[in-house]
């Protein structure tokens, strides 16, 4: 599996896995992200690969103390399921 990777130039964080890339698409304003759309290649369906990366997408949001707006159905989906994850809601 690959690491997440933040790409700011896209406004997104990155998965490549076999060659495809899964984002997830976000937008940055005064210490707030807010996650706006996941986009997981359906090569790559199935696989755990959408929970990967927002896991690591929150992970890194954590390191960096923001706070977190989850628009995105997937990534609130993500933080319901994962209440450790519940404190990095605004």
């Amino acid at each position: 599996m690959g690491t997440v990777q933040d790409n700011p130039a896209e406004s997104r964080y990155e998965l490549t896995v076999d060659g495809h890339l899964a984002g997830a698409y976000y937008k940055l304003a005064d210490g707030v992200i807010t996650f706006v759309h996941t986009e997981v290649p359906k090569e790559l369906g199935g696989r755990g690969i959408g929970s990967q990366l927002v896991k690591g997408a929150l992970d890194d949001v954590r390191a960096r103390h923001l706070k977190v707006v989850a628009q995105c159905p997937f990534v609130k989906a993500y933080i319901d399921k994962h209440a450790d994850y519940a404190d990095l809601l605004k």
